[in-house]
């Protein structure tokens, strides 16, 4: 009999952690990274004492609740800079991670807020922004890329982006593709492009 009670109760805390984190995936999508634990553990039905049980911080709660758009925008950004021709690369990133952010408004605030200090997503954000600055470089070379990008316009990109989410949903990864196709107009390579203004306080969050 104890063993059966012990099982039950692993099964009870397993099916609470798993509304916890639906629940946050939800209103994080719905509302951004902002909504209160409070919020998250009524969506989940749990108690608040339940919900810190399984996440004493906030941020492990973030972390395991964009795991998989993690691992969706690393899958993205590998395959871009595994293109042979580093411009097509490029824009595919440009268009899928715009596409995939435009399904959830906390994961790019998440994406772009991460403190480096406390959170895997930094770490996540510093690994992808490497690769991307590494692929512009050759895309740059190849003649595609304006030679005056620099890889905080890809946030400035993905900043604007967040409007996005704001979008009915039916025509919400049509309106992505359209707005990352503008995107990319604007990075290609042309004589009758201007000269930019200095990237200004993006240069911050690129660390």
């Amino acid at each position: 009999m104890t063993d059966q009670v012990t099982q039950k109760l692993r099964v009870d805390a397993r099916e609470n952690r798993d509304r916890v984190v639906e629940a946050a995936r939800e209103l994080f999508a719905e509302r951004g990274i902002d909504v209160t634990m409070r919020a998250i553990a009524r969506r989940a039905g749990v108690g608040p004492a339940t919900l810190y049980r399984r996440f004493p911080a906030k941020q492990q709660l973030v972390d395991e609740a964009f795991a998989d758009e993690m691992r969706a925008c690393r899958g993205i950004v590998e395959e871009g800079c595994d293109d042979l021709d580093p411009w097509r690369g490029f824009c595919s990133i440009i268009e899928r991670i715009t596409v995939l952010n435009a399904r959830n408004q906390g994961f790019v605030d998440a994406f772009l807020a991460a403190d480096p200090e406390v959170d895997g997503l930094a770490a996540h954000r510093r690994l992808l922004l490497g690769q991307l600055a590494e692929l512009a470089e050759r895309a740059q070379r190849s003649g595609g890329l304006r030679r005056d990008f620099v890889i905080e316009d890809l946030l400035v990109v993905l900043l604007t982006g967040r409007a996005l989410s704001a979008t009915p949903r039916q025509d919400r990864e049509s309106t992505a593709r359209r707005f990352a196709a503008l995107a990319i107009d604007a990075f290609r390579a042309s004589a009758d492009h201007g000269e930019l203004p200095s990237a200004g306080l993006t240069r911050r969050r690129a660390g």
